[in-house]
């Protein structure tokens, strides 16, 4: 695929010139070189007819690989229209998807619940929840709890019981079974699409200030 790319970003270059980050050249470059090279060929060591066919056949490959490129392209916007026009029927409806992101509201309001699921039965439980920089700003203990699938809404408190600042918060779940190994842990954000946002060709849906991928929906009702 990266030759493809590089073949397509040097024939969309102004004709003549070079790929400066590739050093490949165009079909328009390769048809010059191969023509200046014929009229300037020493008349007493022509250019042999095998040279001369490869250097054909390698302008033909390079048609060719041009060409798939430019199909390639358009499959890549006719499976983007797909993708766009499949997102536009979420909106209103409740998603699940996979994730581990919540908002804090100006008030101190959760915007979407700790959705999480236990692969089996845990003795420890613990919730840590971060801010956009990183930081730990609350730890959660909920103890033992049988596998399966649990919600816990966060009240935007820290450890210190100061309400956190508004914006978009991330969680992380771990637990432990009775011989103190790690188990598996699946976290999601569930709430209501109400609007999409389209970046560098992928669909997200936005439930209120979260933005979650279309590839991650796993249920909507």
């Amino acid at each position: 695929m990266a030759s493809v790319d590089a073949v397509y970003r040097t024939e969309n270059s102004d004709p003549g010139t070079v790929n400066k980050n590739k050093g490949m050249l165009g079909k328009e470059d390769f048809l010059r070189l191969l023509l200046a090279q014929l009229q300037y060929q020493d008349p007493l060591e022509p250019l042999k007819n095998e040279e001369f066919v490869a250097q054909l056949a390698q302008f033909s490959s390079l048609e060719q690989l041009f060409g798939l490129n430019n199909n390639l392209s358009q499959l890549q916007r006719y499976a983007a229209s797909l993708n766009n026009s499949q997102a536009v029927g979420f909106i209103g409806k409740e998603v699940k998807a996979l994730g581990d992101s919540l908002y804090i509201n100006a008030d101190g309001t959760s915007s979407g619940v700790m959705d999480y699921k236990l692969a089996e039965d845990a003795r420890a439980t613990t919730i840590a929840v971060y801010n956009s920089r990183g930081e730990l700003v609350k730890t959660i203990e909920r103890g033992s709890q049988k596998a399966g699938e649990y919600e816990y809404t966060w009240e935007g408190k820290d450890d210190k019981g100061k309400t956190v600042p508004e914006g978009e918060y991330t969680y992380k779940v771990t637990a432990t079974n009775s011989q103190d190994e790690k188990i598996k842990t699946t976290t999601y954000v569930t709430g209501a699409v109400t609007g999409l946002a389209f970046e560098d060709g992928i669909s997200y849906l936005l439930l209120g200030k979260r933005k979650i991928a279309l590839g991650n929906v796993i249920k909507v009702s």
